[in-house]
């Protein structure tokens, strides 16, 4: 039998007040042209419930049951990298055949979905100390104080790579129509190393490192990029400098090149780029650049040189003013923080 149109909430709303009015279900049908079953149907509800909206249905029952729910919530929280495939043979060992799909369901409504694993530096001990060190001494320091900080840091931007995640509208079975993947090639189709800094008061010098890095040539970088960086940017008196725990950061003739300039370096702890507020720069120059859609690595560079130099003020203002709330979330999680 082919189902009926439900009706609609006016028709329902005039059979109760023709009811009301004192008229048979057989004269409120045929005066609307509904059958007189639906229309017994509907005056029941409404003297039992009051209403004749559509009340809550209960559906299917569950596939998986309360004690089986709790069994694979227990078993994904204290194994994230669990499959559905596991899932399914540990139900089906406990008596219930479910799909994967229905696994996936259930976890859902337990707040729970599945999501690719972000790669993060190793944390050992050593460093979680390291990193609560560091909150702790510097959680109370004014914002002042971080206003005076040059950032920096080095980045490798690929000239066709993953250096941004891309979304397209399109229709089914259309993901290789030419307007919606992105082109890749082999290795990305090269690249450019770039060093770089900032403070609050906007973006300093971005530089393409040519050749590999060594103490040697950063000596070098530091030498004609740090100080009209700082000049530029109308550092304070005792501004600090910061860079990370790289080798050539700290090998023995930058830390002697440093102190001979008599630079204040900020003690950085290792492993911990998600303290370093450039890495939020790198990724907006990296959106900037892909949407620009560069040919080739002059053209990359060119771009990149002139995306930097694009980036509001305020950006980089807006990312030293909420550093505290960094240290707080590194004191709290005693982990990587992924919003900042």
């Amino acid at each position: 039998m082919a189902k009926t149109k439900e009706l609609s909430k006016d028709t329902r709303n005039k059979i109760v007040d023709l009811h009301q009015a004192g008229k048979t279900e057989s004269a409120i049908g045929k005066q609307l042209g509904v059958k007189k079953s639906t229309v017994g149907a509907i005056i029941r509800k409404w003297k039992t419930s009051k209403t004749t909206d559509n009340l809550p249905r209960s559906g299917a029952p569950r596939k998986i049951s309360p004690r089986g729910v709790k069994m694979i919530t227990r078993t994904v929280s204290r194994n994230p990298r669990t499959t559905r495939g596991d899932l399914v043979n540990d139900l089906q060992r406990a008596g219930t055949k479910v799909t994967k799909a229905t696994i996936s369901n259930t976890l859902r409504r337990q707040g729970l979905k599945s999501c690719s694993a972000r790669r993060v530096p190793l944390l050992k001990p050593v460093h979680v100390q390291a990193r609560l060190k560091f909150a702790r001494e510097h959680l109370d320091d004014p914002e002042e104080d971080w206003e005076n900080v040059i950032w920096s840091d080095e980045t490798k931007i690929e000239l066709f790579g993953k250096n941004s995640t891309c979304r397209v509208w399109r229709r089914k079975n259309a993901e290789l129509h030419p307007n919606n993947p992105i082109p890749t090639v082999k290795h990305g189709g090269g690249n450019i190393m770039l060093w770089g800094c900032f403070s609050a008061k906007g973006p300093g010098r971005l530089i393409h490192v040519n050749e590999r890095m060594n103490g040697a040539m950063y000596c070098e970088i530091l030498s004609e990029n740090l100080l009209p960086s700082a000049r530029a940017l109308k550092m304070k008196r005792g501004w600090v400098f910061q860079h990370d725990n790289d080798p050539k950061h700290t090998a023995r003739a930058t830390k002697e090149w440093l102190r001979k300039k008599h630079f204040k370096v900020l003690e950085w702890p290792s492993q911990s780029p998600d303290l370093n507020p450039i890495e939020n720069l790198w990724r907006e120059l990296k959106i900037r650049v892909a949407q620009r859609q560069p040919q080739n690595i002059t053209a990359l560079e060119e771009i990149c040189m002139e995306e930097w130099a694009k980036i509001p003020a305020t950006v980089c203002e807006n990312l030293v003013k909420t550093y505290r709330k960094r240290l707080t979330s590194v004191i709290a999680n005693k982990r990587y923080i992924t919003k900042y």
